[in-house]
């Protein structure tokens, strides 16, 4: 969910992956090469403050995401290295299905046509209060100046759904997810972080 600390777990688990000698990929989505990143301006800021239908979400998210399997994640997982990736296909399920109330279905269609295969062995779900993360938005966009993005201004109602979609993900994937507590503090959550990883390593 937003504000959950995300990138800054992603550094710090990066960066201890590093000394203990794995190579290692940190991208995000949706980002994560010029084709994707460009995406990403248009979904978090619609040209002409058009709004973008769910569908063309759900479509845009895949096409940056299927470019960054193609031409980041794969050549990494081929040479070894251990990628780390802020967001990944659950989003989709979370935001434009739970969301935006697409049929499940269908963004599964558009996930797999995507991927291609290509699935993490490892989703950590950083779980917040709503009233966390609104706090921890309204922070940052004080801190940094940024506007809020057609996410940030979707309404309560649409983070819950989403807030309850990651959760319906994660009961049905146990072996996959593992939930962790994101109000605790960032070096908390890290050693949690590290206690999940360091088993597939």
């Amino acid at each position: 969910i937003e504000g959950c600390g995300k990138p800054t777990q992603v550094e710090r688990l990066a960066k201890r992956l590093a000394k203990e000698g794995h190579e290692t990929l940190t991208l995000r989505e949706p980002g994560g090469t010029p084709i994707g990143e460009a995406i990403r301006d248009v979904v978090k800021f619609p040209p002409g403050h058009n709004p973008i239908s769910p569908d063309t979400e759900l479509l845009l998210m895949n096409a940056s995401r299927a470019q960054l399997i193609q031409q980041a994640i794969r050549p990494a997982l081929t040479n070894g290295a251990v990628v780390l990736c802020d967001r990944f296909y659950d989003s989709s399920l979370a935001y434009q299905g739970h969301g935006r109330g697409l049929d499940l279905v269908k963004v599964q269609k558009a996930i797999d046509l995507a991927i291609d295969g290509t699935k993490p062995n490892l989703t950590l779900l950083l779980d917040i209060p709503l009233s966390v993360s609104q706090a921890r938005v309204s922070d940052r966009h004080q801190s940094t100046g940024e506007g809020q993005d057609q996410f940030d201004q979707a309404g309560d109602a649409f983070f819950e759904r989403v807030h309850a979609g990651f959760h319906v993900l994660a009961k049905g994937e146990p072996e996959r997810y593992r939930v962790i507590d994101g109000t605790q503090s960032p070096e908390a959550v890290a050693e949690v972080v590290w206690d999940c990883v360091e088993p597939l390593l």
